[in-house]
């Protein structure tokens, strides 16, 4: 049966809290390795320390996740796309579709053992993601919103999102 490979991107998120949350996240969904990108901040100082900030809200995940710190989300998703993955945007869009109506595992039909492979991909916590990096994405998936905030925190955004896309 077609086996499922997810990892995540994430590209110029500011807040180490968030980096954290998302690390632990990551690790409660399966996600198999995050990709921090740009300015993204890492659990390891540029000294090799840890740090502390990303640690208190990761509480371990940082030390049991894979992670590896990219320049250019760009040429990240073209490399990955070259390897088949599908790009996922996490992301508000005029070409979203809403995130529940997105199927990431291949029919049940599929007796193969073939990998589906995907990366999801979020943006800094408050511009999102830029146009040019939408465009590479094969999907932007949105989380309509009900109150009056436009938007949620990018790390409960990534776990509403991935528990219901990959069906956990």
């Amino acid at each position: 049966m077609a086996k499922r490979e997810a990892i995540l991107i994430l590209d110029n998120i500011r807040s180490t809290y968030n980096v954290g949350a998302i690390f632990r996240t990551a690790d409660a969904g399966g996600i198999s390795k995050i990709y921090l990108a740009g300015y993204t901040p890492a659990p390891l100082d540029r000294f090799g320390r840890k740090r502390k900030d990303i640690a208190k809200s990761a509480l371990g995940a940082e030390e049991s996740m894979p992670w590896e710190s990219v320049q250019s989300t760009e040429k990240l998703i073209k490399k990955l796309k070259k390897k088949k993955y599908k790009i996922v945007a996490i992301e508000q869009s005029e070409n979203s579709i809403d995130y529940k109506k997105v199927k990431i595992d291949p029919p049940k039909s599929d007796k193969s053992d073939r990998a589906r492979k995907t990366a999801f991909i979020l943006g800094t916590e408050v511009t999102g993601l830029p146009k040019k990096i939408l465009s590479l994405c094969d999907i932007v998936a949105e989380i309509p919103m009900k109150g009056e905030k436009e938007s949620l925190n990018v790390s409960v955004a990534f776990g509403v999102a991935i528990f219901r896309m990959l069906g956990i």
